[in-house]
């Protein structure tokens, strides 16, 4: 029986434009498929480097300025259909399930989404949940098996008895090899306010 359910935030909640996006950086000459790269991406993520640090190591390596590489960076970044926060504030009020988020995200793109929401709409979303984990500000990240069982001991979960939701077949793969029902959502396809109508089999 579900209990609590952790939800992922991009092309879950928020739309990602995730082809654009690679695009952009491929344009500056940023290889995602570099292994420094990758590093630099994945420290910035967990905020084992700062901001600055992060836009420091592209003007110096590559020449990029940093306004440019921020525009780049934020692009893959959307709209937020108002049907999914209608959803999210519906089930929060009904207090059945114990609600989490999990994203890896990092400073630069809740910024960006803070400013352009209006920390109005943001707070009503976030207030929506009863721990809200961006991985740059608890220094993990999916799908490393670590940050699951962080969630899991600090909130006194049983696996068993949690739903994860996420767009990215390697974060869901970890998280059911620890006993974790999974939905790897599919965007474009699936939206998450399906999940108790297609879904309801995963309870």
């Amino acid at each position: 029986m579900i209990k609590n359910i952790i939800f992922d935030f991009g092309d879950i909640f928020i739309n990602l434009d995730k082809k654009h996006f690679a695009k952009e950086l491929q344009n500056l000459g940023i290889n995602q498929d570099d292994a420094t790269i990758i590093r630099v991406l994945n420290d910035y993520e967990m905020g084992l480097i700062s901001t600055k640090e992060f836009l420091y190591y592209f003007e110096e390596k590559l020449e990029i300025p940093s306004a440019i590489l921020k525009k780049a960076w934020n692009s893959i970044l959307r709209d937020f259909p108002e049907h999914r926060l209608q959803f999210i504030q519906k089930l929060a009020s009904e207090k059945k399930y114990r609600l989490f988020l999990l994203s890896n995200t990092n400073d630069l793109h809740i910024s960006w989404i803070q400013e352009r929401w209006g920390m109005d709409l943001y707070n009503q979303f976030k207030n929506c949940f009863e721990a809200f984990y961006l991985t740059h500000e608890i220094n993990f990240r999916k799908p490393n098996l670590d940050i699951y069982q962080f969630v899991l001991k600090k909130h006194n979960l049983k696996a068993t008895e949690t739903l994860f939701i996420d767009d990215t077949k390697e974060n869901t793969e970890a998280a059911k090899s620890i006993g974790l029902k999974v939905w790897n959502l599919t965007p474009g396809k699936e939206d998450v306010t399906q999940l108790f109508t297609t879904k309801k089999h995963l309870f």
